[in-house]
């Protein structure tokens, strides 16, 4: 056995040391060699392939794998004299995404700290009673609300936390607050801060007006159907169970207290006002592109830290909670410039992609942005969001190129499959979910992935419809 494994790991080396004889020629070769292209190609997906290992494998974390795989790939072949400026070119390209997703964190962070919502939650809470229809649809309201801030942990803590006592004492399914949960964070998952929509702008080096705001309509058509779904849910569990008279408000006023977080000294209930008022100017900010993205997410949140809460002690305290979850994923953004600048910069995804678009059939080019839509759901549910949007999204943009489709529209269809991604078994967000509520991560699964297709499935109509994605 000793002797297999020897022969079995000298072979391996030898593989290894033959490819990467190979991958080094390549500074010595000209540009216009043809074996330059293939060679490059090679390389390209090579490296994808070894940073999808890496991180699926949790041998590496994303951050650190975006970081060292392209520059070890790129020393290799001999690019070593340009790794500086590429990568500097790539962080640069990324730098608005950065610092908009980190301002984006500290203001929706908190808006919720002072209160905002918490009328809204309040009221909620009030109106739906004993009534499962009522409960199911005012819980899809309150995901959706709480999911502003881009941050699912937050959004289930708050709203399994306001819900689930009541779902427990109507007697409810909490297997249902939990899909109705997901399925509306599922959505709110585009949001530019959220994640995905952020790694899909730094991968394709686009702003936010060229991804995200195109796809609201998509969104809504989105949350529609989540509130039907909510609305089809909440009226099997009122036939199975009947209006419920609540003889006790007490347990309404103990989930209104935990929702939103009653007696607690950072809320600013004398400011709702203002706060609601400013975050619809900055959403229309936003829409209407009055300045650039981050420099409204720097303003609102300079704003409104300024008057929630003038004490500069607390203002650090504020900017500190929410340091780990901003950092996370800035961190991540800028990660990323560095694997898209040498990636790009080396040239590799050019070939990747002319190799691609020689494989693939003439007749399905012109439909690639419906492929990359249909696709982006499966490739999401299987693989981490870092692993698609860093390491398949580039190449499939550089290749829909060729067929005159813009990289933005790639990048539109990439979002379309999100609320598939959140029932994924490599997002442990939903692991905290089906534990608040006492469910199996398989149970919610086979309760709510098909309906989180469907979902993925009316924002492509939508987006095909109105011309956001090409046919």
């Amino acid at each position: 056995m000793n002797k297999i494994n020897k022969i079995i790991k000298m072979d391996f080396i030898s593989i290894m040391l033959k490819t990467l004889t190979m991958v080094a020629s390549l500074g010595k070769l000209k540009e216009t060699n043809e074996g330059v292209a293939v060679l490059l190609a090679f390389m390209g997906f090579l490296m994808i392939i070894v940073f999808m290992f890496l991180i699926m494998t949790k041998r590496l974390s994303a951050m650190i794998a975006l970081m060292l795989v392209p520059i070890i790939f790129a020393v290799i072949g001999g690019f070593w004299k340009g790794i500086g400026k590429m990568a500097i070119d790539g962080v640069t390209s990324v730098a608005p995404t950065g610092i908009m997703i980190l301002f984006a964190i500290l203001y929706f962070g908190l808006m919720i700290d002072a209160g905002l919502f918490d009328p809204v939650i309040s009221q909620i809470l009030k109106l739906v009673k004993g009534d499962p229809l009522k409960i199911a649809i005012g819980t899809a309201v309150l995901a959706v609300l709480v999911s502003l801030d881009g941050d699912g942990t937050t959004t289930y803590m708050i709203t399994i936390s306001a819900m689930l006592p009541l779902y427990q004492r109507i007697g409810m399914k909490p297997l249902v607050l939990a899909g109705i949960a997901v399925s509306g964070s599922g959505v709110m998952n585009l949001l530019p801060w959220g994640g995905p929509t952020a790694r899909a702008m730094s991968a394709l080096g686009l702003e936010t007006s060229d991804l995200f705001t195109p796809v609201i309509p998509s969104m809504i058509g989105g949350l529609l159907f989540v509130f039907l779904l909510a609305f089809y849910l909440g009226r099997k569990e009122r036939k199975r169970l009947g209006i419920i008279s609540s003889e006790n408000e007490a347990i309404l006023e103990q989930a209104a207290a935990v929702a939103v977080g009653e007696g607690n000294e950072l809320k600013r209930p004398k400011l709702i006002w203002f706060n609601g008022l400013l975050t619809i100017a900055l959403l229309v900010g936003l829409i209407m592109e009055v300045l650039p993205t981050a420099v409204l997410f720097m303003l609102g949140f300079a704003i409104a830290a300024m008057v929630n809460y003038p004490n500069m002690d607390v203002q650090k305290e504020r900017v500190a909670a929410y340091a780990g979850n901003a950092m996370s994923v800035v961190g991540m953004i800028f990660a990323a410039g560095i694997f898209t600048g040498i990636l790009s910069g080396t040239k590799m995804v050019d070939a990747m992609a002319n190799t691609l678009i020689t494989h693939v059939p003439a007749a399905w080019g012109p439909h690639f942005a419906v492929i990359t839509a249909v696709i982006s759901a499966p490739f999401t549910f299987f693989m981490s969001n870092d692993a698609f949007y860093y390491g398949v999204l580039p190449l499939v943009a550089k290749a829909a190129a060729a067929y005159g489709i813009s990289a933005e529209a790639i990048g539109r269809a990439s979002l379309l499959g999100l609320p598939v991604h959140l029932l994924s078994p490599l997002v442990p967000s939903t692991y905290l979910l089906v534990g608040m509520v006492g469910a199996e991560f398989g149970d919610l699964q086979r309760a709510f992935l098909k309906w989180a297709c469907v979902s993925a499935l009316v924002m492509i109509i939508v987006a095909l419809v109105i011309g956001v994605i090409p046919f």
